[in-house]
């Protein structure tokens, strides 16, 4: 019999009498290590201070009045999972009816490990619970290799579970390629995706294949598969946001829209999407869905962990499409008023405020506002880069040159931006400022050169650790760069021999040393520098 008193255990249900009836199950099956909480927010900020073996959660969150704006527990799963609260060695058991199971079961992108119907006796949830303990320990090995960052090993692991475990093939199969997703990898994801498909429909396989072809910008592909998967699952609701991210790829903005507007019918409580929508209708010219599913996203936001000043600024701007000052204003006083005390939220409500003075033509306040802006971004951390660019361009608008550039210096200086050179170039283009263009260019190059002789120094200093991250944000600026690549290279090849084998950053060197054998394959340094990567494998015992 397993021992599960070590368990510690996390019972999320806003029913106080269900709460008490699942603790004496779970002390009856000799899981004491129990802590409760009565809906999601409460759930996130407890799984956001320490980790659990398992949770239990209710699918009705609301059902006890909870006040969750109506998110239930298969939107909560999702957010813990897009916000990284819970690893894969979290069991997750979702508590519902068998009506809600039958709705959801099919429908869902991100599963629990487990569903329990109600009702149910102690025997039956013990018995899930060792059954997911089991499942757990073959898949554990996979799952700790991929915590340490260390996806080549965690493949070929999920590779042996398959021929070990035939009962968990698909799910090892999905873990492979998720992990080729991650290191760039995607024909390599796409077959297995097709592997897995040519044996069985199964919705996640599916979405999976369109995302990988979405990626390599196979559009139409991806639209024809995603398309398919709609059509034999209407519930299955990350099919919808990649169709319209198809739709908007081909420059169809009210076609994305529709259907973003069909999957909030069918499911309305997700912000995320609701947000999506928001701004696609705002692209499209819809100025009435807009403004619905922004204060959506406010109203249902208000009690979240995750809140996002942003998302008043997007109801800023639509109002004031709309030519709507006085509910503007009002949205920015409760901006100020419910969210305060930190950079991000002064930044957003200087822009909101910019932008309500520039509609009413007081340009001289809007430009106050904006200088005010520029200089909250400045020491603000957290806030988009499709914020900061929208600023840029406000204050080009407004002709404050030097604001505009030093937006989007931030917006390039940032190392978890995505933003390349060439999209922050195209923004003074497209304004009618190539010299801008030029100019900002320039002061990159100036700035990556610094950070090649700042990371220099650091590493004659001995500070391996600080050169190599010295070079990643250089990378970031000039990703094409060559001399950065190798520079970075060296870096972290010397932080490998200095301080042991880093998974994530050895990855880092292998794939620019790839990119340097695509642009500059004659480069006199790679022939030494790929000997010295393949040392360092052998070295630490990572190959022979």
């Amino acid at each position: 019999m397993q021992d599960n008193s070590n368990l510690s255990v996390l019972v999320i249900d806003p029913n106080p009498g269900m709460r008490g009836s699942l603790q004496n199950m779970l002390v009856q099956s000799s899981i004491t290590k129990i802590e409760f909480a009565v809906n999601a927010s409460t759930a996130i900020k407890q799984v956001g201070k320490r980790s659990y073996d398992l949770i239990l959660c209710e699918y009705d969150l609301d059902g006890g009045g909870g006040g969750d704006s109506g998110q239930d527990g298969q939107q909560l799963l999702e957010d813990m999972r897009h916000h990284k609260l819970i690893g894969l060695s979290t069991i997750f058991i979702m508590i519902t009816s068998e009506g809600v199971y039958s709705k959801v079961v099919s429908a869902a992108e991100l599963t629990p490990t487990d569903y329990i119907l109600k009702p149910f006796t102690v025997d039956m949830l013990s018995q899930r619970i060792n059954r997911a303990i089991e499942r757990r320990a073959v898949f554990l090995p996979t799952y700790n290799l991929i915590s340490q960052g260390n996806l080549r090993e965690a493949i070929r692991s999920a590779a042996t579970g398959e021929a070990n475990h035939p009962r968990y093939v698909a799910e090892f199969a999905r873990l492979r390629a998720d992990m080729h997703v991650a290191l760039d990898e995607l024909p390599q994801a796409e077959d297995i995706y097709s592997g897995i498909l040519a044996n069985k429909s199964i919705g996640w396989a599916s979405l999976g294949l369109a995302r990988v072809l979405f990626t390599q910008d196979k559009v139409e592909e991806a639209e024809n598969v995603v398309t398919k998967l709609i059509e034999d699952n209407p519930k299955f609701m990350a099919a919808y946001d990649l169709l319209a991210k198809c739709h908007e790829m081909n420059g169809a903005a009210y076609r994305a829209q529709k259907i973003l507007e069909e999957a909030v019918a069918i499911s309305p409580h997700m912000v995320r999407r609701l947000r999506r929508l928001g701004e696609v209708a705002l692209e499209a010219g819809d100025v009435v869905v807009a403004e619905k599913s922004f204060k959506q996203v406010v109203s249902r936001s208000k009690y979240s962990e995750f809140r996002d000043p942003e998302d008043h600024v997007k109801l800023v701007k639509t109002l004031l499409k709309k030519g709507d000052t006085n509910q503007a204003g009002s949205v920015i006083r409760d901006m100020e008023k419910s969210l305060r005390g930190n950079a991000a939220i002064d930044a957003c409500k200087a822009i909101s405020v910019a932008l309500l003075h520039e509609s009413a033509g007081n340009t001289a306040a809007a430009v106050t506002e904006l200088n005010a802006a520029v200089a909250a971004v400045r020491l603000s951390k957290g806030l988009s880069s499709e914020l900061k660019i929208g600023l840029a361009r406000t204050c080009l608008s407004n002709r404050l040159d030097n604001a505009a550039a030093e937006v989007m210096l931030t917006v390039m200086n940032d190392v978890d931006s995505d933003v390349s050179m060439q999209d922050a170039m195209s923004v003074f283009v497209k304004a009618g400022r190539p010299d801008l263009a030029e100019g900002m260019n320039s002061r990159l190059m100036t700035q990556v050169q610094e950070l090649l002789d700042l990371s220099a120094e650091k590493g004659n200093m001995g500070d391996v650790k600080g050169a190599v991250q010295t070079l990643l944000e250089a990378q970031h600026m000039a990703p094409k760069n060559v001399q950065v690549m190798v520079a970075l290279s060296k870096a972290i090849l010397r932080q490998l021999e200095d301080l042991g084998w880093d998974h994530p950053l050895a990855e880092i060197c292998n794939t620019q040393l790839d990119a340097v054998r695509k642009i500059d394959p004659a480069n006199p340094l790679l022939p030494g520098l790929t000997e010295d990567y393949h040392s360092a494998q052998r070295k630490y015992g990572i190959s022979t």
